[in-house]
């Protein structure tokens, strides 16, 4: 992925999401895990709610897929994200740069591609490094023991670049 020159806008301000190439959407990702842990709906309101209990493929360590490149053969209900799914995807974290961009906002401080560190979002606390536990061996119906409300919340610290 090119830096911008001096005095040019990073891609993710001068395109659009649907005009981005497979490793500008990809490096969007800022590797947080939020979208990898398990939610639950409330058929009746439509609320969802997120617990700590996260996909068997992903590295509690490294917030990312184990099996990324086979994903969708590995876990058949894994979400493909694109463009056209941000809006039908209430349950993207607020702090989701896909969410923001599309919803017109900026990235945070400690996104990987404004900080120039793959490490910022872990150090900021907005990943889920060592706060899950793998759905493994874990029956559906046990989820609600696992509730938490951190992954829908803003960070208290981290501000968006203008």
């Amino acid at each position: 992925m090119n830096t911008p020159k001096t005095g040019e806008k990073p891609f993710w301000k001068a395109k659009e999401l649907t005009e981005m190439t497979e490793a500008e959407w990809e490096s969007l990702c800022d590797g947080c895990g939020r979208c990898c842990l398990n939610k639950l709906e409330d058929w009746d309101t439509g609320q969802i709610y997120f617990t700590c209990v996260a996909c068997v493929q992903l590295d509690d360590h490294t917030c990312s897929c184990k099996s990324y490149a086979t994903r969708f053969d590995v876990v058949p209900d894994c979400i493909d994200l694109t463009p056209d799914k941000i809006y039908e995807l209430k349950w993207l974290p607020p702090t989701c740069a896909y969410r923001l961009l599309a919803d017109g906002k900026d990235l945070y401080d400690w996104h990987p591609l404004v900080s120039g560190d793959p490490e910022s979002v872990h150090k900021a606390g907005i990943s889920v490094r060592g706060r899950t536990i793998s759905e493994e061996g874990l029956e559906p119906d046990d989820y609600e023991e696992f509730l938490v409300d951190w992954p829908g919340k803003l960070p208290g610290k981290g501000q968006r670049k203008k």
